[in-house]
């Protein structure tokens, strides 16, 4: 079978609630060369029924059904098994917008980049706003685009694995994995790792993933401020081998010690705007040129 160009993966536990918005999201792409790996993490209620259900329609859509392990473990699982060129990550609350996968794509094969990064819209409700950080489409080296995260290091734009595109062949290299001894901030810490591989970054302005903004999520339920300060001093080791290994660390030490006192936000400021309407959403960016 040949190999698609985007590995699409997406865990899932106990998802029925919001899954199919998911699935039809996936379906809806304009862009056709994919593989969508759906890992079912031993689901107790219907998600297995609903991911078979949409597979049999639809051949790039893989159902994995396994026992639990977490969502480190899960995303693991999915890495063994992708054959994509680029590596996307999805989580199952949430939705694409229609040309997601053309926007980071196009960002990739037309700049050579190793990660896309792009905005993304925040949902509560029947409202969002669009966020993000890096403001311009452009092509940053790594040690460029660890500056700008240094001004926001807990930002989701920075530490979330789906508003990114991955090049499969630096993580299969690096062998690089989520870590599976964590349950907060896992993704950043992969990011942190991945970063050090990647030649060139293209950042992306348009916001292309829905990320819904949950009161029962494991940021806004489960993690105490002492469970925060306790986390951050686990997951900085990995921020602050990132700076040294770009040869930041000396120059940028007070800029990289205030990662401290960041806290974990999606980036939202004020009141959400109101819904955007399906002709608002972005087009592939035609502007992004490597140096």
């Amino acid at each position: 079978m040949e190999k698609p160009t985007l590995s699409l993966i997406v865990p899932i536990y106990n998802g029925e609630t919001y899954l199919e918005t998911c699935l039809n999201s996936i379906l809806g792409q304009t862009f056709r060369d994919f593989e969508a790996l759906l890992v079912n993490d031993g689901s107790t209620d219907g998600t297995s029924e609903i991911c078979h259900r949409y597979a049999r329609s639809d051949s790039r859509l893989q159902v994995i059904d396994k026992p639990n392990g977490g969502v480190s473990q899960t995303r693991n699982y999915a890495m063994d098994r992708a054959r994509g060129t680029y590596l996307q990550f999805m989580d199952a609350d949430d939705w694409l917008a229609p040309n997601a996968m053309e926007v980071l794509c196009h960002a990739a094969t037309s700049t050579g980049c190793d990660l896309v990064i792009s905005h993304f819209y925040r949902v509560a409700g029947e409202r969002l706003s669009p966020q993000g950080h890096i403001k311009k489409a452009r092509v940053l080296t790594r040690q460029e685009f660890a500056e700008h995260m240094m001004k926001a290091p807990a930002n989701f734009y920075y530490g979330v694995l789906w508003n990114k595109l991955y090049r499969r062949s630096i993580v299969e290299a690096n062998r690089l994995r989520c870590p599976e001894s964590v349950d907060w901030c896992e993704d950043f810490l992969f990011n942190c790792e991945y970063i050090q591989y990647a030649r060139l970054i293209a950042a992306v302005p348009e916001p292309i993933y829905y990320y819904r903004n949950r009161e029962d999520s494991l940021v806004n339920s489960q993690l105490s401020l002492p469970n925060i300060i306790e986390s951050k001093k686990n997951t900085f080791r990995y921020y602050k081998d990132l700076y040294q290994k770009l040869d930041l660390y000396e120059n940028q030490k007070a800029g990289i010690y205030r990662y401290f006192l960041s806290a974990a936000t999606d980036g939202t400021v004020g009141p959400l705007a109101p819904r955007l309407t399906e002709e608002a959403l972005p087009q592939p960016p035609k502007d992004l040129k490597a140096p």
